[in-house]
Order: structure tokens, then C-alpha cells, then sequence
């Protein structure tokens, strides 16, 4: 989030930003805050008047008291001090909460270079990659590929969980893991610590690395518990070091986490009927890197370089978005999506998601590094590395035959105990 500090210091850099994003409301939630703040700080300060002259008064009892005069209407003043100072105390701590409910709404502040636009038919395609493959047969969709090969089951899926959920078997499995060792091998090689993680979170720690709004829209809530699955290992990640000062040179930490994710993908985006793209549960592995603000800006183009060099290895075609004003998420300050053409629709779907949240997420969780005498908040970076279910969708419709069988991408056949067709007899 960003810090009072920062907004009593650049209210007029906060308003502009919030218009920007075609967010209007919280424009005025800017000034709110503000005047909320004052309000806190002059109670604080009569709270701690008050504090003080308790404790003056206690002084003033005991040296009485030693010198054996009368203290009856002494003790009697200072009986009335405790309800004075718990109303005070009650007072601040609303006006600390009503604060911090604003503070953790107020998106992040904006980089120049993200292109202004109300919505995503705005988000500024930056390069493509790759050529498109012309067939001369009718494509099938890859939830018919699957089933007709005999690699998955939706229907039963459906039965025993839900529609968004699947059961997939042998060499579709099989490709699955080869992704993420695929990924995870080459993120090892550029310094990645491999990283597992608990796939569930207390709600604290949650929100201060997801939108609060994921909350109602996305994360499964475990009942009774205080605990939520986790929507991906980003955020998982982002918690480890939560009230952690870092020494200079500890930085940058760069994490590869795996690990399942669970989301509810309600709302406008529903779930596929059949298939892998939007599915209440997947694998993934992520790319996360906590570092100082002055080298962020050239890590954050490293991470989305290292998933376009994957998706070239894999030989799928793709173009990379910079993510405009007006569709960017609240914690992010840019964003860019890496989309992969699928072929059967004619059109690029998001399978990447690259984040820079500046230290909007480290604010939330006080994770900061030693700079000289000073103390500074360090920058979190984000970005999928592969995301399973996804990219297997892009392989088996990019790469599907004509006779029914799909190709593996030769970059993943060591991995599949050298399986180069899927389907073949």
C-alpha cells in the first residue's frame, strides 16, 4: 500500500494517479484520508498529554505519600484517569482502522510508461513472436483432444467436484510435469532458489500481498479456520519475510516457487465447460524476486524475457501486452501479459502475467533493507513462469495433426521419457 507519509506528501500526485485509472470514487477517498489523519494525530496527541500527566500525578502521589500528607483527593483525580484514557485509546484505534481500510484500497502509484486507456481493447501490444501456422484441416478444440485421445475426463470431474475441475491421465500428465521441470530447470540455471510452499494462508499475511477484492471473487476460505488456499505461489512467497530487515548485499532474492493453485474464477470470467484454460484448480510455476527500488526496474524486464524465452523453446507463438490504466489490477505500478495464439479461435489468450508492485506489497508487510544508516522498503517483482493447464491448451491446438495425435515440442521430450506423439499407437 502506499504510505501516509507518501499521500500527505503528494495528495495531488494520488488524485491524478486514481484518474488515470478511471477510478474516480477513490479520488475523493484521497482527501478523506487525510482529514481522518489529522483528526488521528491531534487525538494521539491529547491521548499522550494524557498518559503523561497520569504518570506525573502517580509521582506526585507517591512523594505525598512519603512525606505523610493527605492524598485522598490526589487518588481521587487520578481514579478518573483510566476511563479518560480508555476512551482516548478506543478513539485513535477506530481512527487507525478507518485509515488503514482506506489505505489498503488506494491502488499503487502508476509508472509513466504504462499507455493510457479505459479498458483492455487498450492494452498496448509492445512485440510478437513467432509464425502462425496455417492448417489444412478443421482444428479441434483441445477439451476435444483430450477426451478423444483418452487422455482426461471432464464429465466424471464434473460429477464428484464441479464443472472446472478435471481428471487428466497418462501422457497428458506426463507433459504436465515436464513443464514444470522444463521451468524450473532453466530458472535454476539464472540463480532461482526452488521453492515449495504451503498452499495455505492466514488472512493477515494474505492481504497484504493479494487485491482485498480476491477475497470474495477468488480464494477458496478453509471453514472455520483462518486459513485460505492459495491462488498461486507468488503469494506465498511474497509472506516469507514478512518484518524482515535485509542486509544490502542479500539482495536480489530470486524465488521459482511450484505448487498447485486454487481459484473460485467467478464473476465475468466463468469457466470453461470442457478444458484447461480457466479452471478452479492447476499448477504453476512463478517467478518472484525481492530487491532494492534502483535495480527493479531492469529485473522486471528480465522476468518477463525469461517466460517469452520459454514459450520460444516451446515454439508457441505469442505477442507481449503492456497493460493500460484503465485494466491494471490495484497492487501492480505496470504490468505486461504474455499471450499465446490459439489457433481454433484465432486469437491470443493470456497464459503469462508479469507484475512490477514496487514496494506497494512490502509496505503491507514491512519488509525492508539496511541502505547506509537508512532504512528503505524493498521492490517484490512477479511473473508466471508456466502456468500448466494453460500452455498444454496452447501445445495440443498448436500442435495437433491431422490424423487426431498431437506433436510434443522437442524441447520437452527428454522429459517425457522420450514420448514425441501424443495418441500415437
Amino acid at each position: 500500500m502506499l504510505t501516509i507519509k507518501f499521500i500527505r506528501e503528494n495528495p495531488d500526485i494520488v488524485k491524478k494517479d486514481l484518474k488515470k485509472r478511471n477510478n474516480l470514487e477513490k479520488v475523493k477517498w484521497v482527501d478523506i484520508v487525510l482529514k481522518k489523519h489529522e483528526q488521528y494525530l491531534n487525538l494521539l496527541k491529547k491521548e499522550q498529554e494524557l498518559r503523561h500527566r497520569r504518570n506525573l500525578l502517580t509521582d506526585e502521589i507517591r512523594q505525598l505519600k512519603k512525606q505523610g500528607k493527605d492524598i485522598k483527593e490526589k487518588i481521587k483525580e487520578a481514579k478518573k484517569f483510566p476511563e479518560k484514557v480508555n476512551k482516548l485509546t478506543s478513539e485513535v484505534e477506530k481512527l487507525r482502522n478507518e485509515i488503514n481500510y482506506y489505505l489498503m484500497r488506494i491502488p499503487n502509484i502508476l509508472h509513466k510508461s504504462v499507455p493510457t486507456g479505459k479498458d483492455e481493447t487498450e492494452n498496448r501490444v509492445l512485440r510478437k513472436f513467432g509464425d502462425i501456422k496455417k492448417f489444412n484441416f478443421e482444428l479441434k478444440s483441445h477439451g476435444e483432444i483430450i477426451e478423444k485421445l483418452k487422455l482426461g475426463d471432464f464429465d466424471n470431474a464434473a460429477k464428484v467436484s464441479g464443472r472446472g475441475f478435471y481428471y487428466l491421465f497418462n501422457e497428458i500428465v506426463l507433459m504436465d510435469l515436464a513443464l514444470q521441470k522444463f521451468a524450473i530447470d532453466y530458472l535454476i540455471k539464472k540463480s532461482f532458489t526452488l521453492t515449495e510452499v504451503p498452499l495455505m494462508l492466514r488472512r493477515k499475511p494474505y492481504e497484504s500481498v493479494a487485491d482485498l477484492k480476491d477475497f470474495e471473487t477468488m480464494m477458496y476460505k478453509i471453514d472455520n479456520e483462518d486459513l485460505y488456499l492459495i491462488a498461486t505461489s507468488e503469494h506465498a512467497i511474497g509472506a516469507l519475510f514478512q518484518n524482515y530487515i535485509f542486509n544490502e548485499n542479500q539482495l536480489p532474492k530470486k524465488f521459482v516457487g511450484v505448487s498447485p493453485c486454487f481459484r473460485k474464477e467467478i464473476g465475468s470470467h466463468g469457466v470453461d465447460e470442457k478444458g484447461l484454460f480457466r479452471v478452479h484448480q492447476f499448477n504453476k510455476v512463478e517467478q518472484f524476486i525481492f530487491c532494492k527500488p534502483e535495480d527493479s526496474w531492469k529485473l522486471f524486464e528480465e522476468l518477463i524475457k525469461n517466460a517469452e524465452e520459454l514459450c520460444k523453446k516451446l515454439k508457441l507463438p505469442y505477442r507481449v501486452t503492456s497493460i493500460c490504466t484503465g485494466d491494471i489490477g490495484t497492487l501492480a505500478a505496470k504490468k505486461y501479459d504474455l499471450d499465446v495464439y490459439m489457433p481454433r479461435e484465432k486469437a491470443y489468450k493470456e497464459v503469462v502475467s508479469c507484475s512490477h508492485c514496487a514496494s506497494y506489497q512490502t509496505t503491507r508487510l514491512n519488509i525492508k533493507y539496511q541502505k547506509g544508516k537508512e532504512k528503505e522498503y524493498v521492490h517484490t517483482l512477479n511473473s508466471t513462469a508456466i502456468a500448466t493447464s494453460r500452455t498444454l491448451r496452447a501445445i495440443l491446438e498448436n500442435y495437433q495433426q491431422k490424423d487426431g495425435t498431437v506433436k510434443v515440442p522437442a524441447v520437452l521430450v527428454p522429459y517425457m521419457n522420450g514420448i514425441k506423439v501424443l495418441g500415437k499407437k
